[in-house]
């Protein structure tokens, strides 16, 4: 018999709108499967039941009156989202996964926080990220590392792996992101989800972590390509102070209907080398996105096999970025013995940065991608679409990543990890993981989707005929 976490996120609105399952009801399955099985995926900082319960029982009132007066009620109005734990709700704590922040309390919500209020979603806790933010993986000194539930001995990436823990081990139906170099992508493949990278400026970051960068963005993790897309429409607007704005949709248009719309025949472009010198791709990852390669062709669109030049410049100014990036967090007396190697190795090297040479940097950087864009949407030769594997490696063990002896040599093979994905976070174009593939050994393979900028609706088109083609919700890990 199938449970409510069998349920998709919206299918569990439908069900709360026509009074077939309750908020409440939601929430206390969801608790308690956290309760149960947290401790072993380590998907969660701060989990908050009290929040939770006053958050269901007020929208089970709303979900009642609305039926009675005939009203509507957003499509996730009622169902759990948890938030990652380096965007701030008002009075819960933010550690944003560092033991100098292990008793912050955030003072007010960020701008996607009272989007989900407003969505009526309900907040089950904070989900684990790495101190803050800065890798690849999620294992942290607060909370036990976050596993993918394919295979427990494995990392569910980082830096959203909380995030994509607790959905891919049915403890929320989906889940908030953020994404400064891959963040959601990367533990969206290791976890057997869809998650979505929006077109920079999609997404507020604010009002306190405005990123004047432009890599950081807000995005959802999900099951299947319409929840996340539902979520994209909750989160998705800007807001007075935000330094980018991507091209809106057309009026009354959602991203939830380009689930449902034909994408149309698109030009493909398959990336089969890492666009980083020197980094070797894993033959399970090359498989991956040449059957996706295969697949496309058969849907009737046209793909061809392109090589990007391996670019050290690029590669650099978007490390001088996020070394500064590291150094932004404010430190309490005492604060910087508490971190982590990786996280005082990086913000070292970013307090040595000149205004000059960041502001250098940063031209350099959109700079370049602009070239890239040039290239890739050039009349009559250019392309809709990129594809290429999501990460250069399966899922790694646990701590096979990380390593507090050697930061630098750490932060080396982060990127060996994951070449192909801060591309998008550079140029700003929105890109998907999908998860198409799984190995004999049954971990999960994402393959990923680079669009135009602003174009989530056509990513979004693509990856939903995909899913059809080849279904993949219907995969449960073990702990399900």
């Amino acid at each position: 018999m199938a449970q409510l976490h069998d349920l998709t996120a919206l299918e569990q609105g439908a069900a709360v709108r026509a009074g077939e399952v309750s908020p409440v009801e939601l929430t206390e399955h969801y608790l308690e499967r956290i309760g149960r099985l947290d401790a072993t995926v380590g998907a969660f900082i701060t989990v908050t039941p009290e929040t939770a319960r006053k958050q269901a029982a007020d929208a089970e009132s709303t979900a009642s009156a609305a039926r009675r007066e005939g009203r509507a009620l957003p499509p996730l109005h009622g169902v759990p989202v948890p938030v990652k734990d380096l965007s701030q709700v008002a009075g819960v704590r933010c550690t944003m996964g560092s033991a100098a922040y292990a008793r912050n309390i955030a003072t007010m919500d960020d701008h996607v926080v009272v989007r989900l209020r407003e969505a009526g979603t309900i907040l089950l806790g904070k989900t684990s990220t790495p101190e803050f933010g800065l890798s690849s993986h999620t294992e942290n000194a607060l909370a036990p590392p976050a596993r993918t539930p394919w295979d427990l001995g494995r990392s569910a990436g980082g830096s959203s792996g909380g995030a994509a823990a607790a959905v891919a081990a049915g403890l929320a139906p989906l889940a908030h992101g953020s994404d400064g170099g891959g963040s959601i992508r990367i533990p969206a493949s290791a976890c057997g989800l869809f998650g979505i990278k929006p077109s920079r400026g999609r997404v507020s970051g604010g009002p306190l972590l405005h990123d004047v960068t432009g890599l950081l963005t807000h995005g959802p993790l999900a099951r299947t390509v319409a929840d996340a897309a539902a979520l994209l429409d909750v989160l998705a607007g800007p807001m007075p102070g935000d330094p980018y704005a991507a091209p809106a949709l057309p009026p009354g248009e959602t991203f939830a209907e380009h689930a449902r719309r034909a994408p149309g025949r698109l030009r493909v472009a398959h990336l089969t080398e890492a666009p980083i010198p020197g980094v070797e791709v894993h033959p399970g990852c090359r498989r991956a996105a040449q059957e996706a390669a295969d697949l496309l062709r058969e849907l009737g669109h046209d793909v061809e096999e392109l090589t990007l030049p391996a670019d050290e410049s690029l590669a650099q100014c978007f490390v001088t970025a996020w070394e500064v990036i590291a150094t932004l967090p404010p430190l309490p007396p005492g604060g910087e013995q508490l971190l982590l190697p990786l996280t005082r190795h990086l913000r070292e090297r970013g307090a040595r940065v000149t205004g000059t040479e960041f502001a250098a940097a940063l031209r350099r950087m959109h700079g370049a991608a602009q070239l890239v864009d040039d290239v890739l949407q050039a009349p009559g030769t250019g392309y809709d679409v990129l594809l290429s594997p999501t990460l250069a490696r399966l899922p790694l063990p646990v701590g096979g990543l990380r390593n507090d002896d050697d930061p630098e040599q750490e932060f080396k093979d982060l990127a060996a990890f994951t070449p192909f994905s801060p591309l998008y976070n550079a140029t700003g174009r929105p890109a998907v993981s999908v998860p198409l593939h799984w190995t004999p050994e049954g971990l999960p393979v994402g393959i990923m989707l680079g669009g135009r900028y602003g174009d989530e609706a056509g990513l979004i088109s693509l990856s939903a005929q995909l899913e059809e083609a080849r279904p993949w919700a219907g995969r449960r890990p073990g702990v399900w």
